[in-house]
């Protein structure tokens, strides 16, 4: 009986072994700030379905990523799965072998063209990081505000401007945030913000990378008239005003509007003291259709050297679930699942800027993919331009041919 019990012991641990196995799959990511998140929702989650696959969150410092990345990646000591930066880094990544084609992932199945278009070869013939997130751009405001000064939300430029000099008449706030000092809020949070309502979105976007449009065409010329504008709602100093400046004005409630990227939203919860809320970019006429830009910003890949592969292509089979969407956007409101499953955001504020994805048609920042590779770099003059516009230092017209000649220099579609 003895020697039996032994033997069908150990014959059931064998049996057990492999079922037991654990695997150690190691993340690579910039979003340092995330870990916390990591470590006690996300991880715990893939693990109530996948005991067996154990997962570690290693971050780095975003502004050491990049380089701390290449370095592992060469060494051959990077993690299984890398978190992926949008368009041109990731796509270097993979054309140098380092990241695995996941186009036939079968959890790819649940992301549209413009989702994964930041982590794709040019023809869109290979994927190679899921979708996680993207960021939206609109316009935080002091609700507060807007009822004391009898304002709606507006929907249309009219009542955009109307909304303003309203609230400059007023004299108690600051119509709007933004300052020129940093330049990159002036073509993020301004041209690419409202842009996309002149060149109509993916439409404009994919003709200017054909070089069947061009950045004279006055559909592009608009959205820096439209900046003009706004020089005389920015408050006095706007020209030295950085953007921790502008974010301080507008939660201090100095402020009433603040062109926004939803990234903003995490941190204005924490600061402000008084209600928020959003507004899309506002439209030229009642019953035009409206756009957003609804921006790719971080996705995950597998390393190809990963001895791990297929723990790692079941977790990111995972991260492509409505299960992740749902617990990562409301973890990090304002960072949108791009998963075709609609997410419910606990956050209002997060609500109302998804909401618009409904009403809405989505593009992406028109200077990220593709036409920012040569020299000069359009997405860093469009910095300069944007931020010379609203200053008046630039006309509309001639930061328009600026951009147009830089880009003519080097990109043959635009010769």
């Amino acid at each position: 009986m003895k020697k039996t019990s032994v033997t069908a012991l150990l014959t059931s641990t064998l049996l057990a072994g492999p079922a037991l196995a654990q695997t150690t799959l190691t993340i690579e990511s910039w979003r340092n700030d995330d870990l916390t998140i990591w470590q006690e929702t996300i991880i715990p989650a893939f693990n109530a379905q996948h005991p067996d696959i154990s997962v570690v969150f290693s971050p780095t410092a975003p502004a050491e990523y990049n380089a701390v990345l290449n370095s592992k990646l060469s060494a051959g000591s990077a993690g299984d799965l890398i978190t992926c930066r949008p368009f041109d880094a990731s796509l270097e990544l993979f054309n140098q072998g380092h990241l695995t084609d996941l186009t036939d992932l079968a959890g790819m199945a649940n992301f549209s063209d413009v989702a994964k278009s930041a982590w794709q070869t040019d023809d869109g013939a290979a994927t190679f990081c899921v979708p996680m997130a993207s960021v939206i751009h609109g316009f935080i405001y002091n609700a507060d505000a807007f009822a004391a000064l009898g304002i709606e939300e507006p929907k249309t430029e009219a009542e955009f401007y109307a909304a303003l000099d309203k609230i400059k008449a007023d004299g108690t706030y600051i119509p709007m945030a933004m300052g020129t000092n940093d330049q990159w809020e002036a073509a993020t949070m301004g041209y690419n913000n409202i842009g996309p309502t002149y060149w109509k979105g993916e439409e404009g976007r994919r003709a200017l990378i054909a070089g069947e449009q061009k950045l004279t065409d006055p559909q592009w010329v608009a959205p820096f008239e439209q900046l003009a504008k706004w020089k005389d709602y920015l408050g006095d100093g706007f020209e030295a005003q950085t953007y921790p400046d502008s974010q301080n004005l507008f939660t201090l409630g100095r402020a009433a509007i603040y062109p926004a990227g939803s990234w903003e939203i995490s941190g204005f919860n924490a600061q402000a003291d008084f209600k928020m809320g959003a507004f899309a970019p506002p439209v030229a006429a009642a019953g035009d259709t409206c756009y957003i830009s609804d921006h790719t910003d971080i996705g995950i890949g597998m390393n190809a050297k990963s001895p791990n592969a297929e723990a790692a292509k079941v977790f990111l089979d995972w991260v492509a679930s409505a299960e992740f969407a749902t617990l990562y956007a409301n973890a990090l409101p304002g960072f949108f699942s791009l998963n075709s499953t609609p997410v419910q955001m606990e956050d209002p504020l997060a609500q109302e800027f998804v909401s618009w994805r409904g009403e809405c048609e989505p593009t992406i920042r028109s200077t990220y993919q593709i036409l920012s590779r040569g020299t000069p770099n359009l997405e860093n003059e469009t910095w300069n331009a944007s931020a010379n516009v609203i200053r008046g230092s630039e006309t509309p017209a001639d930061a328009a041919k600026r951009l147009q000649d830089g880009l003519a220099s080097w990109y043959e579609p635009q010769k």
